[in-house]
């Protein structure tokens, strides 16, 4: 009966995790409504100058996070020398992730004519709520259980340091770019509200799926640590080892899948219209 409960117990944490991926799956159909849109229409010259000067920051910064990444390894490699082979994946893709970040964080703003008086979109019109606030909560959790693994002394000081830097800078990033996209007027000519509701679902995607992979992966990797770890586990408690391993399995397999739905995001916003001519 105990191995019954157990396999249930392990089963039911990990659903979580397939309906995160599933909910992702939707968001390609957002996605291609926005682009759709675009090529609906023909942007104004501004509005075609826009797309190109976004793509171009975009491509810039990214190129800053995988150097980042890449100074981060030889870092690694003269401080730990051998040691550091295993921390040469994460560390690049700390770098990357948080590249794509910055990037949407520290866009330009678009130099088309705003509406007056200034419009501004609704936030579900962006993202689905339900991802805004996974990302946030998934964010808390990992900070907690490290804190919580720092405290029983679980984790070096290293790297609970790392393990609360990464996600909280994520997070913070994240939130900037999403209070801009808010913010920021619509503009003023019809023929570039789509291009304009376009960027703003790219970069709220972009940045949400970014912080939830961050603290997806390294949740899981707490998770497994102190459920396979018997010293970490309380006497008496038969199950709780079998949630946090399956809680470790399925935060894993959920950071890889939005992860996946990430790289499909990467693809700036085109349009194959012909500018006006200005």
């Amino acid at each position: 009966m105990g191995r019954l409960i157990a396999v249930l117990l392990f089963i039911a944490v990990l659903v979580p995790g397939v309906l995160l991926a599933r909910a992702w799956g939707l968001a390609a159909g957002r996605r291609a409504v926005a682009g759709g849109g675009v090529e609906l229409v023909e942007p104004t010259a501004e509005g075609m100058r826009t797309l190109r000067r976004q793509a171009v920051h975009g491509r810039r910064v990214r190129r800053l996070g995988l150097l980042a990444g890449i100074a981060g390894i030889v870092a690694g490699v003269i401080v730990l020398a051998e040691e550091s082979i295993f921390l040469w994946v994460p560390i690049l893709v700390v770098g990357l992730i948080l590249g794509v970040l910055l990037a949407e964080a520290t866009r330009p703003r678009p130099r088309w004519k705003t509406a007056e008086p200034a419009r501004r979109p609704r936030r579900s019109e962006q993202i689905s709520g339900w991802l805004l606030w996974t990302m946030r909560v998934v964010v808390l959790v990992q900070l907690a259980v490290t804190v919580a693994l720092w405290q029983q002394e679980q984790l070096e000081d290293p790297v609970a340091v790392a393990a609360l830097a990464a996600p909280g800078l994520a997070w913070l990033l994240a939130e900037v770019a999403l209070l801009r996209i808010l913010l920021r007027p619509m503009p003023a000519d019809g023929a570039d509200v789509p291009v304009d509701e376009a960027l703003r679902t790219w970069t709220a995607h972009l940045v949400t799926a970014s912080a939830t992979v961050l603290a997806l992966l390294p949740l899981g990797v707490l998770l497994l640590r102190a459920g396979i770890d018997p010293d970490g586990i309380s006497e008496g408690y038969d199950f709780l080892p079998v949630g946090l391993v399956a809680g470790g399995f399925s935060a894993l397999a959920s950071g890889v899948a939005v992860a996946a739905f990430l790289i499909t995001w990467l693809r700036p916003v085109r349009s194959s219209a012909r500018a006006l001519a200005g």
